[in-house]
């Protein structure tokens, strides 16, 4: 599967722009707000996108260290960076993960990291053995 066609679980960071544009482009996408946890820590966070087979989109850097190195069960993280420029920045990014071949498994993180108009897509492997 493609790291986006997993339903989403955005965190207070992502602008409601880019949700918007996330659903206009067929993406399954609920908000922290939606989900009533603004204000929640990112822990609980990810527990409710666990148990709902939500993949967490963010800006925020915490989410990949509490999956990966605090071992906090997840299906996936996809982390955009840099974040908070403008909606139209972060769906640019977004559409060329969505147009790329990458391919994933759960557990896993996603980073779509862009630079001008260059966008590069790190994929790394949660999976323990």
């Amino acid at each position: 599967m493609k790291p986006l066609d997993f339903p989403l679980l955005t965190d207070e960071n992502i602008a409601h722009e880019v949700v918007l544009g996330l659903r206009a482009r067929q993406r399954d996408v609920r908000t922290a707000a939606d989900e009533g946890l603004l204000g929640h820590s990112d822990i609980e966070l990810l527990a409710r996108a666990r148990e709902s087979g939500r993949v967490i989109l963010t800006h925020d850097l915490s989410f990949g260290r509490l999956s990966m190195f605090a071992g906090t069960p997840f299906v996936g993280v996809v982390y955009i960076r840099p974040g908070h420029i403008s909606a139209s920045f972060v769906l640019e990014a977004v559409d060329s993960l969505l147009k790329s071949s990458v391919d994933v498994t759960p557990p896993f993180i996603a980073l779509v990291e862009r630079r001008g108009e260059s966008v590069r897509v790190r994929i790394r492997s949660a999976a323990r053995s």
